[in-house]
């Protein structure tokens, strides 16, 4: 047996019944709610898609930073290292011209002169 389908006029659709999901309920919806499963799932699909992506933007940026962090170190280390280099040769150098590094170091002499003296002058 065929199903009959009769046309029944709708009343209209208001966004009071959009709110409160009485669209939900009329023949169109019931006929195609197939669809409207699949175009569900496939959103919450985006979604939880989404929801990784931004988890794995997330994990980039903090590697980006770790490398950022550990190329600044890298860069000071080998400063570090040439200045060390630079003082051993430096060393060797005076070392081969019988010079001695100072134990103490020299005194900076500072000269005051009064205000009495350069009227003088």
């Amino acid at each position: 047996m065929a199903k009959k389908t009769t046309y029944r006029p709708q009343k209209k659709l208001t966004f009071i019944d959009i709110i409160k999901g009485n669209f939900l309920n009329r023949d169109e919806v019931k006929i195609h709610y197939r669809y409207f499963l699949l175009l569900f799932i496939l959103m919450m699909a985006m979604i939880y898609s989404n929801h990784l992506v931004n988890k794995k933007i997330k994990i980039v940026n903090a590697l980006k930073e770790e490398t950022e962090e550990y190329k600044s170190r890298n860069a000071y280390a080998q400063s570090k290292l040439i200045k060390v280099k630079m003082e051993s040769q430096l060393g060797k150098e005076v070392a081969k011209d019988s010079l001695m590094t100072l134990e103490n170091h020299p005194h900076k002499l500072l000269i005051k002169l009064d205000s009495t003296d350069a009227k003088a002058k």
